[in-house]
């Protein structure tokens, strides 16, 4: 059934000027239609946003500011932002209408693609978040619905934070399952959103595109959420065997879960990406995974496929201006104007002009000279073993510039520290030329070392320096291991993890102790008690009445007796202030009954002595606490009967 016929927009002129044309997609937030422009007449896409959101005013303000922002964003790879206004409770967008499909039908109709035409897309999406980065706009909701490819093979991309809802990732739709598959460990769990959560992104975007499906998988957004947190991309090449491993290595790159690995941005991914290539083969690229549903396409033609035939790759980054149209440097050279004869002087004015000329000539060529072969050029220091900020300030001091920032795997240098430079080191170079650096990630894969009984600190310390990273810590009662040392780790020791890679650690809070039961000892017993068992103790600021403890006593004790706590724990302490005294209802005379309801309403116990006369009497002759006399509360009175 055709849902374009019940949408009551269809039909409609919005803002004057924009006819509703029909139905192209709706979403949790908004929806898109496909309208004309009445005043320019074009076809575009326009985004309306649901009335529920559009009442709320904090959002609508939000949605213009950014719908303002992106505007000014202007790259080919990036859907571009025409309008934006409101018309009653409708507020809407006007967009680029791009004819084609998303990346999501790609996948959905192929499975998985070729690394050929995953790269194809993936390139110009990083361009355009790059732009978007050196811009200083981050997209925080990259996935396949928002790369569309166009009929003619332009790849584009949308909503760049546009339309958000704060309780998306608490949804339990599919839709949502989705987007959290491509959240960054950081924003989920700190809620941060930098360049490098594109960046993680698109590492996902690539994987699924490799495989045909996400890393990641849970039957709850809780679970997907968790195994990002805890748990690296695996590598493609685990479900497509043979699929080369620069591939694998972008992958973990873009992926991996501490974001100080990550390129910093994707104009950083891009270079990976883009030298990656130059490494793969002609056949490589043109890998088949078994996950692609080829069978039904293979004979169909080419214009039943979502997928355009060739996809263009535009390569404009913003970092730099534009050369001229061929992508050649021209350095301009002006002739000098001829200079006009004149008469001369006399012969030896003439001779000492040349010996001057000539000696003016021969400083002009040798300053020339020692310029193009040293004065323009400088050695690249040495930069081995230094941090990538101790790299870069040594280049800066000897007039360098940096350029690429690589990073790669390495069993021999440290994590964190360069590796290796192009040009090397003591290589000859122009002022002011850029050097690209290597930067070690460490062991590709390092074992979980052995630091149980180790000191916190010491263990920490071990884990950074075997490339992997201290994670969480918690603490329990040991045996055996001294207080503040590792009693484990998770996973643990001996097992294979990727280098920065966070290991959890259990810390002994000491050895476990018998809570002795103190109540009813006076408070410095009580104290020396504790002490002795290895416990310290806190005394409550206040003090309670006690019927059963005296006056100075522990009336109670947290924990209590039987409990078992750890070397060093606080048991707290809270001292009786004796029993509450309350004044005795006077009962003589009274019947028995009314003397209970009476001394008992008031707090007391109640005991008859009826002796011999008493037995068949129903009066009270006397009580053994004088009416209007103090005694404490819950204490018995007796009371003699006649």
């Amino acid at each position: 059934m055709d849902t374009t016929l019940q949408d009551p927009l269809v039909g409609q002129v919005l803002d004057g000027r924009y006819r509703v044309d029909a139905r192209i997609a709706a979403g949790g937030m908004a929806t898109v239609y496909r309208a004309l422009d009445t005043r320019l007449d074009r076809v575009l896409a326009l985004k309306v946003m649901h009335p529920t959101l559009a009442s709320d005013g904090s959002f609508v303000e939000r949605f213009i500011r950014e719908a303002k922002s992106v505007a000014r964003l202007d790259h080919p790879n990036v859907v571009q932002v025409y309008d934006q206004g409101a018309d009653g409770s409708y507020v809407y967008l006007a967009m680029e209408y791009i004819a084609g499909c998303t990346l999501r039908d790609v996948l959905r109709e192929r499975g998985a693609v070729q690394p050929r035409a995953a790269l194809d897309i993936l390139e110009p999406v990083l361009a355009a978040l790059g732009a978007a980065h050196r811009a200083g706009f981050v997209h925080r909701d990259m996935k396949p619905e928002n790369v569309l490819i166009g009929d003619d093979g332009r790849v584009k991309v949308a909503d760049f934070g546009l339309v958000r809802s704060v309780d998306t990732v608490t949804s339990t739709t599919g839709a949502v399952l989705g987007t959290v598959s491509y959240l960054a460990p950081e924003q989920i769990e700190q809620g941060t959103t930098d360049p490098r959560v594109d960046v993680y992104a698109c590492g996902v975007v690539l994987y699924e595109m490799l495989t045909g499906a996400k890393p990641h998988s849970g039957d709850s957004p809780a679970q997907v959420l968790y195994k990002h947190m805890h748990e690296d991309v695996p590598p493609p090449s685990a479900l497509v065997p043979g699929l080369p491993y620069p591939l694998d290595e972008l992958v973990a790159s873009a992926t991996a879960r501490t974001p100080d690995i990550r390129p910093h941005d994707a104009v950083a991914l891009l270079a990976q990406v883009r030298d990656a290539r130059q490494g793969l083969t002609d056949e490589q690229l043109d890998t088949l995974p078994p996950q692609a549903l080829t069978a039904e396409h293979d004979n169909a033609d080419d214009r039943t496929s979502v997928i355009p035939r060739a996809l263009t790759v535009p390569r404009p980054l913003p970092v730099g201006d534009a050369g001229p149209e061929d992508g050649t440097d021209r350095t301009s050279r002006f002739q000098s104007p001829p200079v006009p004869p004149r008469a001369g002087p006399a012969r030896p004015r003439r001779a000492m002009l040349a010996v001057i000329a000539a000696v003016l000539v021969l400083l002009g060529v040798g300053t020339g000279v020692w310029y193009i072969n040293s004065g323009q050029f400088t050695k690249v220091p040495p930069l081995l073993t230094k941090t990538e900020a101790q790299a870069r300030e040594r280049l800066k001091s000897a007039g360098l510039d940096v350029g690429q920032v690589k990073r790669a795997y390495s069993d021999t240098v440290r994590r964190g520290t360069v590796m290796g430079s192009d040009p090397a080191p003591g290589a000859r170079i122009r002022d002011h030329d850029p050097v690209t650096l290597t930067v070690s990630l460490g062991p590709e894969t390092v074992n979980v070392p052995n630091v149980e009984g180790q000191p916190l600190a010491k263990a920490q310390a071990r884990l950074k320096a075997d490339g992997l990273e201290p994670g969480m810590v918690t603490r329990e009662v040991s045996e055996d291991v001294p207080k503040g040392s590792v009693i484990g780790t998770t996973p643990d020791a001996g097992t294979k993890r990727h280098a920065g890679s966070a290991i959890a650690l259990t810390v002994s809070k000491g050895r476990p102790i018998d809570v002795p039961d103190v109540t009813g000892d006076d408070l410095d017993s009580a104290k020396q008690e504790l002490t002795d068992a290895g416990l310290k103790v806190r005394v409550a600021a206040e003090q309670v009445n006690s019927s059963e403890f005296d006056k100075g006593e522990v009336a109670a004790q947290s924990p209590r007796e039987g409990n078992r706590a750890a070397e060093g724990d606080t048991v707290t302490l809270t001292v009786s202030k004796g029993p509450e005294m309350i004044e005795v209802p006077d009962v003589v005379g009274d019947s028995v009954d009314d003397a209970h309801e009476a001394l008992e309403g008031a707090g007391f116990e109640v005991d008859e002595d009826r002796g011999l006369l008493g037995l068949f009497g129903d009066t009270v002759d006397k009580q053994s606490v004088d009416g209007g006399d103090k005694a404490p509360k819950g204490s018995t009175i007796t009371i003699t009967i006649r």
